[in-house]
Formats: C-alpha cells, sequence, structure tokens
C-alpha cells in the first residue's frame, strides 16, 4: 500500500505531510522532488528509512555524510543536473550564437536548488560574455506574466532552471516560448517532447525507476546506510526540429551529431 502526501508546490505544508506519514509508521518514506521534500521528511524521522532524489551533491547539501556510506537513515539518488546549468547556458549558445541576454527562470519557493542554480549561472556567465536576467514564478499565473513582461523587454533566450514545479508546468513553458519565438534549453527532456526546442541532462526516468530499485531493496531488509548514494550517470541531449524550425533556428550539424535523440 502507497500513501501519498502532495503539498501542491507549497513548502510550508511540507513538515505537516512528513509528520502525517511517520504517524502512520510507514515503512520507507520516499522523497523525489527536491532538497526541502528531503529535508522535511529528515527532520521528522531519524528511524524511518527515507530514499530522495536531489539535483545537487547531497553531501554538501548536509543530507548524507558522504555518497559511499551515507550514515543515518537517508539515501537516494544525485540527479546533478544543477551542476550543468553552466553547460546547459554553452548549448543554448552553440544553437543560438547571437544571445547574449539570457532570462534564467527560477521557483523562488525553491530556495536551496535556486540558490546553487545561481550561482552556477553568474559564473557561467561572466566566463561566456553573457547578461543574465533573473526572473520569478511559483505559479502558473506567474508563468504566464513572465512571458508577457517579455513585449517590454525580451531577451535572446531562455533557461527554465531545475524545479518540479517546472516539470509540472513543462506544457504551459513550451508552449509560451513557442508562442514568443524564443529559443528555450530545458533540464530534462520532458519539455522537448512537449514541444521545447531543446534539453539537457539527466534522465529522470532512469533516476525515478532507481528510486523504486532502493525502496524495494529496503522493504526486503536493506539499511539505508549500506546503499550508497547512486549519481545519475546517463544524461540526454534532445533536440526537437520541428519546434526549431518554427522558430527558425538553424540547428547546427555539431548538435545534432551529438544530440541522444532529434524529434522531428
Amino acid at each position: 500500500m502507497i500513501e501519498y502526501r502532495w503539498a501542491e508546490y507549497q513548502v510550508d505544508r511540507l513538515p505537516v505531510l512528513a509528520d502525517e506519514l511517520v504517524r502512520r509508521r510507514v515503512a520507507v518514506i520516499v522523497a523525489p522532488a527536491g532538497p526541502s521534500v528531503a529535508f522535511a521528511a529528515k527532520a521528522a524521522t531519524e528511524t524511518i528509512p527515507i530514499v530522495f532524489i536531489v539535483a545537487e551533491d547531497p553531501v554538501k547539501l548536509g543530507l548524507v555524510a558522504s555518497l559511499n556510506r551515507p550514515g543515518g537513515n537517508l539515501t537516494g539518488i544525485n540527479f546533478l543536473n544543477i551542476e550543468l546549468a553552466a553547460k546547459r547556458l554553452g548549448l543554448l549558445r552553440e544553437l543560438v550564437p547571437r544571445a547574449v541576454h539570457i532570462a534564467v527562470l527560477v521557483d523562488p519557493t525553491n530556495t536551496i536548488d535556486t540558490e546553487s542554480t545561481l550561482r552556477d549561472v553568474n559564473a557561467a556567465s561572466q566566463a561566456m560574455g553573457l547578461q543574465i536576467q533573473v526572473l520569478n514564478a511559483s505559479t502558473s499565473h506567474e508563468i504566464d506574466a513572465v512571458f508577457e513582461s517579455f513585449a517590454r523587454s525580451r531577451p535572446d533566450a531562455l533557461a527554465p532552471a531545475v524545479s518540479a514545479f517546472f516539470v509540472d508546468r513543462r506544457v504551459q513553458l513550451a508552449l509560451q516560448a513557442m508562442l514568443h519565438r524564443l529559443p528555450t534549453i530545458f533540464p530534462t527532456r520532458d519539455a522537448v517532447e512537449a514541444g521545447g526546442l531543446m534539453s539537457y541532462g539527466a534522465s529522470l526516468k532512469d533516476a525515478l525507476r532507481q528510486v523504486g530499485v532502493y525502496t524495494g531493496r529496503i522493504l526486503n531488509g536493506a539499511k539505508p546506510t549500506d546503499l550508497p548514494v547512486v549519481q545519475s550517470s546517463k544524461f540526454e541531449l534532445v533536440l526537437n526540429h520541428q519546434t526549431a524550425r518554427m522558430l527558425g533556428v538553424t540547428v547546427p550539424a555539431t548538435l545534432l551529431s551529438i544530440a541522444d535523440e532529434v524529434i522531428e
């Protein structure tokens, strides 16, 4: 039996929901939506096993003692996508060489991931000579408002940050980017399948599969401290050629040759 809890992107609800699961005496807590969820679960129990997905080094975050020997009651998957923010900017610049003014869309409620993303993006932008404009959105209405603002100050391209909320709103983001003819690179392939232009990042499907594997092993008696944190090793560059043509973007042969998938 699986007990589901969803905070509806309201971070302040996470501790209450985690406490509910602890009172239910569940056998394991799965926290697949970033560090805020993992920390809420960690604060709620020191005994119930927790399997997380985070897009940044969990040792640096303070979730586990080390990758090989996590210690405590947590283990999981390091999704690595935040560390790829600079790589995504480079790919975007390769696809659209004229792009200088880049808008980075972040979810301000996801403070931990947002701080890390902006730190890496700012360092990369200085090295590449880019001008970064940081935009916030944590609701569907705010996403629409961000794109409406482009009528006054239009960037050359857009790079949404890693966010469970943005994954959920991928169709809206892909559609708005297409309507505004704005080249956009996403962290996961889901948005490209929904009509987005390009994505580069670790495979979310593969990470979720590994969460299921670890959860099954714990249910069969394994302890989190004996399960090393898995670092994603499968990375995907996905291009939507049809969207590129609609945007008037010519995809360089160099990108086509290294793409894991080109959607026609």
